[in-house]
């Protein structure tokens, strides 16, 4: 792996209000993992499906290997007008050519989180959730599972198993 792209969304993460950990983090293990690679940090955008695709449509063009979208895994507004909108998951599902996901139902604060792993061309690309515990389980089971050159189905299920993890006993439960 040579190039890797982390992107930050979501409204809290833009505004300030919640500092991003996540991708410190994810650089972290990815400089571990890989030590030449080129890792950037994207500016955090905002939870909005349509900005989201152009952007990871921008950054497909530099060909990375891989890109990392932190947040916008629990569109909890589709279950609640109280919750707030991410649209990370269904951005990646117009965009990506190929992909598997995996949905987690909880009690967490995250009523529903989905996880997906997919390609377009030679990239790579995965949604983590935006809690810090969660984002750094399902990260570090991708760079399990992509180093062993599983399937983006299997990549997807390791991840989504990692966040499950992360979970109290009967918090949640795999859909």
């Amino acid at each position: 792996m040579k190039s890797v792209y982390i992107l930050p969304t979501g409204d809290e993460i833009k505004s300030g209000i919640v500092l991003d950990l996540d991708a410190p983090e994810i650089i972290g293990q990815t400089v571990r993992a890989y030590p030449e690679a080129e890792v950037t940090r994207l500016c955090p955008l905002l939870d909005i499906e349509d900005t989201i695709l152009n952007k990871i449509t921008e950054v497909f063009e530099k060909n990375p290997d891989l890109i990392v979208l932190i947040g916008g895994s629990g569109g909890g507004h589709r279950f609640s007008k109280t919750l707030g909108k991410d649209f990370t998951h269904s951005a990646l599902e117009r965009f990506l050519d190929e992909y598997s996901s995996h949905e987690i139902y909880g009690k967490n604060g995250h009523m529903w989180s989905k996880l997906i792993c997919g390609r377009k061309g030679t990239t790579t690309v995965i949604n983590v959730p935006g809690p810090f515990v969660e984002a750094k389980a399902a990260f570090e089971a991708f760079l399990k599972a992509y180093a062993n050159e599983k399937s983006v189905d299997d990549i997807s299920l390791a991840m989504a198993e990692a966040v499950f993890a992360q979970y109290p006993a009967g918090a949640a439960q795999p859909l």
